[in-house]
């Protein structure tokens, strides 16, 4: 095996799309656009550390030939890949670089998650929720559980995105802390933020918080026992055992206003939408119509309530549309370089018999 599997991988399907790419023989197109799209997938394989400066100029190449081509979607495509690899290595550069903030071009952001209180960021995560959660039209929400349309989804397909960023952004900004006391704070920081998003009736980024503490990358570090004995506290309001129990009786004590999980709402429409027909002997099957609208009905009432929350700009700048975040793999490299896989524990327990 080579020492560089995925790159060589890269290099042989480049080789081979540079081979049939020309041909407008229709069966050596189809296997140049398949190739093509296996060669995204290989330069989403790519470890950082193997994007190097010859494959960035062969990719780069070949998107101006695609263009020039007139495969624009092909292009955009491959475009879109290699500037997500891009700007992941520069945030990994950042992470490993000594110089102050000022010299990273974000001087007029505070320095860190610290600068503010774990009140207010909260308020302020709560105040970027509702902007979006308003925008939810409900007949958007019964044909996303029935057809999973983001075009016909707009705002709900941009709230979900909003919490996927969030979720990432916390994960990146404590995997990004050289130090492991670093680390625990920020982690203790957020356990600080979600109790207050909990006064707030906000179990969105509520979630997308403790989901982000809860994932594996982060998860297999070493913390202090009283830290991950606090954080499974949280982890029981969301306990998806017996169909969610804890976050529904929750959430049906809430007084409005309130942004509840809207996942769960849409997992309950699936299953309702999935499990009965929408006709029963020619008529129209009004208990699965009943049960769409009481799933529904609550979350307009929600709807209708709304916070009353000053914008405070410090905060949402250095939230910065959460947009500042490493994928999954960025990750997943970080935490095994804080913790590799195979590191031995101290043999204490030999040492005491010795």
């Amino acid at each position: 095996m080579g020492q560089h599997p995925p790159r060589d991988c890269f290099l042989d399907r480049h080789s081979t799309y540079e081979k049939f790419s020309p041909f407008a023989d229709t069966f050596k197109k189809r296997v140049s656009k398949n190739t093509f799209f296996v060669l995204v997938r290989v330069v989403d394989e790519l470890c950082l550390v193997e994007l190097t400066e010859e494959i960035l100029k062969l990719l780069m190449e070949l998107v101006f030939r695609l263009v020039c081509s007139g495969e624009l979607s092909l292009a955009r495509v491959l475009r879109k890949n290699i500037l997500d690899k891009v700007d992941q290595k520069k945030l990994l550069r950042c992470a490993n670089s000594d110089q102050p903030l000022a010299a990273r071009g974000v001087a007029a952001r505070p320095g860190t998650l610290h600068d503010f209180h774990s009140h207010e960021i909260a308020e302020q995560l709560t105040l970027l929720d509702a902007e979006l959660f308003y925008k939810i039209e409900i007949p958007e929400v019964l044909l996303w559980a029935k057809e999973q349309n983001e075009e016909k989804s707009p705002n709900l397909t941009q709230f979900t995105e909003h919490f996927n960023n969030m979720s990432y952004w916390v994960r990146s900004i404590i995997m990004l802390q050289e130090k492991a006391q670093d680390r625990e704070r920020l982690l203790l920081k957020f356990i600080k933020i979600m109790k207050h998003l909990r006064k707030l009736n906000n179990f969105n980024s509520y979630l997308a918080i403790l989901s982000a503490l809860d994932s594996a990358p982060i998860r297999r570090l070493e913390w202090q026992k009283q830290t991950s004995e606090g954080l499974a506290e949280y982890c029981t309001l969301i306990d998806s055992s017996s169909s969610f129990r804890a976050y529904r009786a929750a959430l049906s004590e809430v007084e409005p206003p309130c942004i509840p999980y809207l996942g769960l709402i849409l997992q309950d429409l699936t299953f309702v939408h999935l499990g009965n027909p929408d006709y029963i002997d020619g008529k129209v099957n009004f208990s699965k119509r009943w049960q769409q609208f009481n799933i529904l009905d609550s979350m307009r009432c929600f709807q209708q309530a709304h916070y009353d929350i000053r914008r405070n700009d410090d905060i949402i700048n250095f939230f910065n549309d959460f947009s500042d975040h490493l994928a999954e793999e960025a990750l997943w490299e970080l935490s095994l370089k804080i913790k590799p896989r195979n590191i031995t524990r101290r043999k204490t327990d030999r040492e005491e018999k010795t």
